[in-house]
């Protein structure tokens, strides 16, 4: 075995992890046809039913809003959203559904912050990404205008960040300034590489994580979802006290 099989093979327990515990997944991509998540109804319903089999037993969905991709509104997300609410009451499944943004912080979003309601779940907590690029030139202004306008801003999937795979000191400096991390539950597994897996338990060990989320756009999500449990850092995190999620 290899030194990469190594790592991966001492990551993991026997015993799985019981997700119902953090009761709300909070990142996801369910809405058919409006991102690049859920393709149909049909497939929006296979994935809700799977994260009911695994104990959640509430989503807040969170399709992107980007000015270049996904020209997304608050009114074509919760329209999006009652149809994905009347699909499960139809199917019987015993899960509660809400919806909010991924809003990306392109040239657009600052427009956006002044002038609209942004969608947000909580206590008042707005969800945001940016560029796998590079970060935005202002992104620490724009922290701090979503903070003097009332929001508690929600930094997305912090590890998947590379360039600051090297420069750790800026995720402590977010934890410190008040925005809330974000981490991909699949992060754990080694889903997107090995060096995010790494970043995302150094997270865990300095206590900095608040919400943990699926990112779910697809059934390879769920599968590796399912071997998610089998983590040991997984269970260090769901034992912190540090997630808000059941308190969502």
């Amino acid at each position: 075995m290899g030194l990469f099989g190594n790592l991966f093979t001492n990551s993991k327990t026997k015993e799985a992890a019981d997700l119902s515990v953090l009761k709300t997944d909070i990142h996801s991509h369910l809405i058919p046809g409006i991102d690049d998540g859920a393709k149909s109804i049909e497939d929006s319903i296979a994935m809700i039913t799977e994260f009911y089999n695994l104990g959640y037993r509430k989503l807040i969905t969170s399709p992107h809003v980007m000015s270049d991709y996904y020209r997304n509104s608050s009114e074509t997300i919760l329209s999006g959203l009652e149809r994905v609410r009347g699909a499960i009451k139809e199917a019987n499944i015993d899960i509660s559904i809400d919806a909010v943004a991924e809003y990306y912080l392109d040239a657009d979003f600052e427009q956006k912050l002044e002038n609209e309601k942004l969608l947000t779940f909580g206590d008042n907590y707005l969800l945001f990404e940016i560029s796998y690029m590079n970060p935005p030139d202002n992104l620490n202004a724009i922290v701090f205008k979503m903070q003097t306008m009332g929001y508690k801003p929600v930094l997305a999937h912090p590890e998947r960040y590379n360039f600051w795979h090297k420069n750790y000191d800026k995720y402590l400096e977010f934890h410190d300034k008040g925005v809330l991390l974000q981490l991909n539950i699949n992060s754990l597994t080694g889903y997107y590489s090995l060096p995010t897996k790494k970043i995302a338990e150094q997270m865990i060990d300095n206590g900095i994580i608040s919400l943990l989320g699926s990112d779910c756009h697809h059934q390879g999500h769920i599968k590796s979802l399912q071997n998610v449990v089998y983590e040991k850092s997984l269970h260090q995190l769901l034992i912190s006290g540090k997630l808000l999620n059941n308190t969502l």
